[in-house]
């Protein structure tokens, strides 16, 4: 039997497929100038993936599975055929966010329909230039491929009232990966209220990572994560973020220790925030 492919691709392995045609290399960069940067200058061979057209379904009321929710699986499977994927695909995902962006939930979304073999890059588009991958500005030119087969989500979600049992549960955890201060309600930039779920734990994604931008190693991760949820089951574990993105950055890290992959909360603190539900800060706990 084949060894389990790490989830995480090093730029000195990257460099040694550069000339691959089996690997399909994705850029997923996100922001307002996301699209015009990739048009700028993107590893050379590298097909854009958009975070809100391709991987959401952007709504306009963000009470109704937050902003950015799941799209459908007819949606997603259009989104892979057209960018050339295929079930045999081998496909590497960077972005310029040491893969907290839309990296890790590209990533999220194609193990979550089944596809093994997909890895992200470690330390994203700066690691891969500094190793001396080729750039370019060109237009990239590939086919688009056949009807991708998915079916369901196979990595298991939480929706929000599952959310509001277990956050009152011992037997499960919650775990909010947005930074510090957000979780304690000082400052929040994307969101109308500031704060978090009560009985939520908050372990800020950036702590997957070392000084340098790189995932911490797999043992570390795993004596940090299983510290955490102790002996509770992937399915007693729901990760969640502001809006289903970032989360996925700590599943990934939790993937690449070898723990199995819990639920992700995809309307997140965008959704809930949003819903009357109970609220806490730092001050009020």
């Amino acid at each position: 039997m084949a060894a389990k492919l790490s989830p995480i691709i090093n730029p000195k392995e990257l460099m040694q497929l550069s000339n691959s045609a089996e690997i399909i290399l994705i850029d997923a960069r996100a922001g307002a100038n996301a699209a015009q940067n990739y048009q700028n200058e993107h590893l050379k061979g590298a097909r854009y993936i958009d975070l809100n057209k391709d991987l959401a379904t952007v709504e306009t009321d963000p009470a109704n599975g937050g902003r950015h929710p799941l799209p459908s699986l007819e949606k997603f499977s259009a989104v892979l055929s057209k960018t050339g994927i295929t079930p045999e695909s081998h496909i590497i995902i960077y972005d310029d966010k040491n893969g907290s962006n839309a990296a890790a939930r590209f990533w999220w979304m194609i193990r979550a329909v089944g596809h093994e073999k997909v890895q992200v890059l470690n330390g994203g588009l700066s690691a891969a230039i500094e190793s001396g991958y080729p750039i370019s500005s060109e237009t990239e030119i590939f086919e688009a491929a056949d009807h991708y087969p998915v079916s369901n989500w196979k990595l298991h979600t939480a929706a929000i009232d599952e959310v509001e049992k277990a956050r009152n549960n011992a037997q499960n955890t919650v775990i909010d990966v947005r930074d510090k201060n957000r979780f304690d309600g000082l400052t929040e930039p994307l969101d109308l209220i500031a704060g978090h779920i009560p009985g939520a734990i908050n372990v800020p994604f950036s702590e997957n990572l070392d000084t340098d931008g790189f995932y911490q190693s797999p043992q570390l991760l795993k004596e940090k994560y299983s510290r955490i949820i102790g002996d509770k089951k992937a399915e007693d574990i729901i990760v969640h973020c502001g809006s289903g993105v970032t989360a996925c950055h700590t599943l990934l890290a939790m993937d690449y220790a070898g723990i199995p992959i819990p639920k992700l909360y995809v309307g997140s603190w965008s959704e809930w925030s949003r819903n009357d539900r109970e609220m806490a800060t730092k001050q009020t706990e």
